[in-house]
């Protein structure tokens, strides 16, 4: 303990007169430190799947195990290839496991047509295909078009709005849950990298401040 530290302790203990409060400040924070090992992040990650499985109905097919893995994946900014070859799944399978999960990169949002149009479209209940005539996916004459070519763009078009309307509908979901298992989940993992040290790029950050914070507090 440095004379700074030693004053203010003195400080606190002469104006509260309670010195053991100090003391289990000090243990408590120490406690926090060690709370989260990546093998328990690993556990609980598990436990929050269960959570959602039982609230949700998962479309993607993945069991819990492989569920975990794809959100240690995301959290370390593993591309949705890498992921699948992890999980023995290919890429449109981790897609619809990360939308289960309420994982959506901002990439996933750049879609050819503005977002906003097609939820309006979602919560209005509008047909698939007809969200596709509406947002002008299909282009001017495949809808009318009886050909086998437009038919194909026609098909298209449906694909490229499913697959927008899942992520709105899985940022809606984590919407209507406050965004809470996203967040227990970032922060699990984060937890986790911070004592292996394999914390990814979107990470950075949030180490730099806790490492701030750590600082903030030893001279406290």
């Amino acid at each position: 303990m440095d004379e700074q530290t030693e004053e203010l302790r003195d400080l606190f203990v002469e104006t509260t007169g309670e010195e053991s409060v100090t003391e289990g400040q000090t243990a408590e924070r120490g406690d926090l430190a060690d709370a989260t090992t990546p093998e328990d992040a690993d556990e609980r990650v598990r436990e929050l799947i269960a959570r959602m499985r039982e609230r949700y109905a998962f479309e993607s097919g993945l069991d819990d195990e492989a569920l975990g893995r794809v959100v240690t994946g995301f959290y370390a900014d593993e591309s949705d290839a890498e992921i699948a070859d992890a999980v023995d799944a290919d890429e449109a399978t981790v897609f619809l496991a990360r939308a289960d999960l309420h994982l959506i990169r901002d990439s996933d949002r750049d879609a050819p047509f503005p977002l906003d149009d097609l939820r309006a479209l979602i919560v209005d209940d509008v047909p698939m295909d007809e969200r596709a005539d509406r947002l002008d996916v299909r282009g001017s004459d495949a809808s009318a078009s009886q050909t086998e070519a437009d038919a194909s763009v026609a098909a298209d078009a449906e694909a490229t709005v499913e697959h927008y309307s899942q992520v709105v509908e899985a940022d809606r979901r984590s919407t209507r849950a406050n965004d809470r298992f996203t967040d227990e989940f970032a922060d699990l993992l984060t937890d986790a990298d911070l004592r292996e040290s394999h914390t990814g790029d979107a990470h950075q950050s949030g180490l730099e401040e806790a490492a701030e914070d750590i600082e903030t507090n030893t001279q406290l």
